[in-house]
């Protein structure tokens, strides 16, 4: 089944998180990242990564955009 990762409800600017699918089976077992109250890029949903062997890393920027992709 998917793995959720939820992020932190209190981030601050330049906040820092990374997500690295390891295993490679992340098109099998979805990784769900729970946005805990936070926008993900201007959004009020969760990012699903279902791409095996992804690499992500988020950037806290400010309410209304919340978490920003910095990599991918």
């Amino acid at each position: 089944g998917a793995v959720t990762l939820t992020l932190p409800p209190n981030p601050a600017f330049g906040d820092e998180i990374r997500v690295i699918d390891g295993k490679g089976n992340a098109s099998t077992h979805n990784i769900i990242l729970n946005r805990n109250g936070n926008n993900i890029e201007g959004s009020a949903g969760n990012l699903t990564i279902s791409a095996n062997r992804t690499g992500l890393g988020l950037v806290f920027y400010e309410a209304s955009q919340g978490w920003i992709k910095i990599e991918n």
